[in-house]
């Protein structure tokens, strides 16, 4: 920038100063800055001896940092804003409109859990009623314990052969020309339902 429209701390324009303020100001930036970065060392050197000490008393960083934020966090519930947010939300927490939020999500959740409650016995009770069935009987090995003219009296059968000569009849459109069944006698009527 120029130096007629520069300003100095003080607010007036560095053309307004002579040569020898300009000079006095720029020995007292450069001594300022000195000072700062000797406060910076003896702030280095004197958290090196403390971080020693603490070594030596046995306490590790997790305790410093822990020390930290409880004196932290003790600052902060004394602060003027902390106050002032717990003193609003205390009131929002008393107000008419909150007091009904939370009863009307109370309600809804005692809802809700009845709700669940009754699908989990209906459930529940289903699968018991599933349970009490009778299981599919296993596969049966077919053996000669029954002779061929006990099985073609059986019930069984006689439904079996009925079912088959419908199912031919609607195949083949009734008895063929000569009267044979292909092996299935009729003897039985089928029972009108």
């Amino acid at each position: 920038m120029p130096a007629t429209s520069r300003q100095a701390g003080s607010g007036c324009s560095l053309t307004d100063l002579g040569e020898n303020d300009l000079d006095h100001l720029r020995f007292e930036l450069a001594k300022t800055e000195d000072e700062i970065q000797t406060l910076r060392q003896v702030l280095l050197a004197k958290e090196k001896y403390a971080a020693d000490i603490r070594r030596q008393l046995g306490m590790s960083p997790v305790d410093n940092l822990k020390q930290n934020l409880s004196k932290g966090w003790q600052e902060v519930q004394t602060s003027a804003p902390y106050l002032a947010a717990s003193a609003t939300l205390e009131d929002i927490s008393h107000s008419s409109v909150y007091v009904r939020t939370r009863d009307g999500f109370s309600q809804a959740g005692q809802i809700t859990s009845a709700v669940l409650s009754n699908v989990g016995e209906v459930i529940t009770r289903r699968l018991a009623q599933m349970r009490a069935l009778p299981l599919p009987s296993p596969p049966r090995n077919l053996s000669h314990t029954m002779s061929v003219p006990t099985m073609r009296h059986s019930s069984t059968f006689r439904s079996f052969e009925e079912m088959v000569g419908n199912v031919k009849d609607k195949v083949t459109g009734g008895l063929s020309s000569n009267g044979d069944t292909s092996g299935f006698e009729r003897r039985y009527t089928r029972n009108p339902t």
